[in-house]
């Protein structure tokens, strides 16, 4: 029965920002549990190198290069998922970006849009996409990465906060239109991650001190500590989970 609960063998997952950071730990781990994983984020040969790890580790993988901020490139990365692993079973829409750091006040007009592009209307379509596959199967499951700063503003980052806002909202409305179609659909709110994309927090000595007293913890995250999340709610172990967010910040929120 243990076993089961977190056998994904025979399913195809996707991780989109699979390179690195969370969405590389996270298709690890799903590898681990037996999942054949598309490996993809903008750079195929990042890609790659993720897929070489995980097949040498036993796993099974595939290396495909999108970026999800182009709606014509996602359209021909979900028929290339299709022609190459005939299914989708898990999505994990993990990609994301925050191109400004600064006062809401100054946000340029040009990162406004890349980000909303690509946090809001990326998810979207990948939900909507994958959605429609895992309607013709008869189910599925996907996984959005959000953010604590989706739940209240982030110091610095007010367009990136508005957008993870609004993939938070955006799961609910999956889950809710979905859950008849057999689609479970989830997020996670990770707190600061010490990942490459959040280097803008975690190395910045100033801004560290000032958020650091706010984790009970008194640490930031690891992407392995995040992983494992990801990984319960693709799993059968979370079956009756659909519509919820999982927050994952050393209680932070708290």
């Amino acid at each position: 029965m243990k076993d089961q609960l977190f056998d994904l063998s025979g399913k195809v997952a996707v991780v989109t920002g699979a390179s690195r950071g969370i969405g590389e730990e996270a298709a690890k781990l799903l590898a681990e549990c037996g999942a054949h994983v598309v490996v993809s984020s903008r750079r195929i040969e990042a890609c790659e190198e993720v897929a070489r790890k995980i097949t040498q580790a036993g796993g099974k993988a595939t290396a495909i290069a999108c970026n999800i901020g182009d709606p014509e490139a996602m359209d021909t990365f979900f028929d290339e998922i299709m022609s190459q692993c005939g299914q989708l079973d898990i999505m994990i829409n993990n990609a994301a970006t925050n191109p400004t750091f600064g006062h809401i006040l100054d946000t340029d007009l040009g990162a406004f849009q890349k980000t909303v592009d690509v946090n809001i209307r990326g998810y979207f379509y990948a939900c909507q996409k994958a959605g429609r596959i895992m309607k013709e199967a008869g189910g599925g499951v996907i996984v959005n990465n959000a953010s604590i700063a989706g739940l209240t503003p982030g110091p610095m980052m007010g367009i990136y906060s508005v957008t993870k806002a609004a993939v938070i909202n955006m799961t609910k409305a999956f889950a809710n239109e979905c859950g008849q179609y057999g689609i479970r659909v989830n997020a996670v709110a990770p707190g600061v991650t010490d990942t490459k994309f959040a280097s803008a927090l975690v190395n910045n000595e100033q801004v560290l001190k000032q958020f650091l007293p706010t984790i009970p913890l008194d640490r930031v995250a690891t992407p392995d500590e995040i992983a494992p999340i990801i990984m319960f709610l693709a799993c059968p172990a979370s079956s009756y989970v659909t519509g919820a967010v999982y927050v994952v910040d050393g209680g932070s929120t708290a």
